[in-house]
């Protein structure tokens, strides 16, 4: 049973919405079979690095320059005429060179989400706003216009959140939606298995985060298979 204490221990940020999340937590994980521990932990170990630790429903792109050619290194980093990044030390680490778009981008998250999101996942140009408009939002962080079209269609019947995307901002729908993308990409499956990477591949695409991921997971595992 997915408890408060749990949570708490797991994502202490979520201390002022854990009373409110909690609730929509326990009726969706077991529609939609996230009901062994192996599932449960991988499910929150997902969501939680997702989610800022069930503290964040919107992707917060306030990226400076460094955190744009750290983040997107083939778009905004530097690179000398073998394709290499530029790097400078920095506290004992390399750090990529921001080029003059990431220069240029710095501190301002709409224009930052129109550009790393345009012409995908559905979205139009960066004209469009679609990156903007359809960036991450809901536990799991539903980006994209394709997205957010079939999880409306999911969860509603209809195409309302192309309308207006801020319901999954809402810790109900953020919560059902995350269950929606789990069940969608059949990660119960996975999870059910020894292969963390392949869950975090069908959650995230590749592999960031990963250390905080597996952190999580096993962290979450040990808590649910004690109680």
């Amino acid at each position: 049973m997915l408890t408060r204490e749990i949570m708490l221990q797991l994502f202490p940020k979520s201390v002022a919405f854990v009373d409110v999340y909690l609730p929509f937590m326990q009726a969706m994980t077991p529609q939609r079979l996230i009901n062994t521990p192996k599932r449960m932990a991988a499910f929150l170990a997902q969501v939680g690095h997702e989610s800022a630790g069930f503290s964040a429903l919107v992707e917060n792109l306030n990226y400076s320059a460094d955190g744009l050619a750290a983040t997107w290194g083939s778009r905004f980093a530097q690179k000398d005429s073998a394709g290499q990044y530029l790097t400078e030390m920095d506290g004992g680490r390399a750090r990529r060179l921001p080029n003059s778009d990431a220069q240029r981008l710095h501190r301002r998250p709409e224009a930052i989400a129109n550009r790393v999101y345009s012409d995908r996942l559905g979205n139009g140009s960066e004209a469009s706003g679609d990156g903007w408009r359809y960036r991450g939002r809901g536990l799991i962080q539903i980006t994209g216009k394709s997205n957010y079209q079939h999880c409306s269609l999911g969860l509603f019947g209809d195409e309302r959140l192309l309308a207006n995307p801020h319901p999954l901002q809402e810790w109900r729908w953020a919560v059902e939606s995350a269950g929606w993308y789990w069940n969608s990409r059949n990660v119960n499956v996975l999870a059910d298995g020894d292969n963390f990477e392949l869950v975090t591949k069908a959650i995230n695409g590749g592999h960031n985060g990963q250390l905080h991921r597996v952190a999580l997971y096993r962290q979450a595992l040990n808590l649910l298979q004690s109680s």
